[in-house]
């Protein structure tokens, strides 16, 4: 696997770069940088650790 571009609603928000077996995220918009660096075995689960990740801020934010 090379590099991939990594899409979440319409815009680019990071890179999957493969290496040791998986994928590594390198985030590249700010509403995501919390996730940046992390290990992820699919690109599934980078998109679903990205949705999981805005839920969070989203209610957190609501909350204040």
């Amino acid at each position: 696997m090379q590099r991939q571009a990594i899409i979440f609603g319409g815009q680019e928000v990071g890179i999957a770069v493969p290496g040791e077996g998986r994928l590594r995220f390198i985030a590249v918009r700010f509403h995501v940088i919390d996730l940046d660096n992390q290990l992820f075995d699919t690109v599934t689960d980078i998109h679903q650790a990205i949705k999981r990740h805005l839920a969070v801020t989203r209610s957190s934010k609501a909350a204040a």
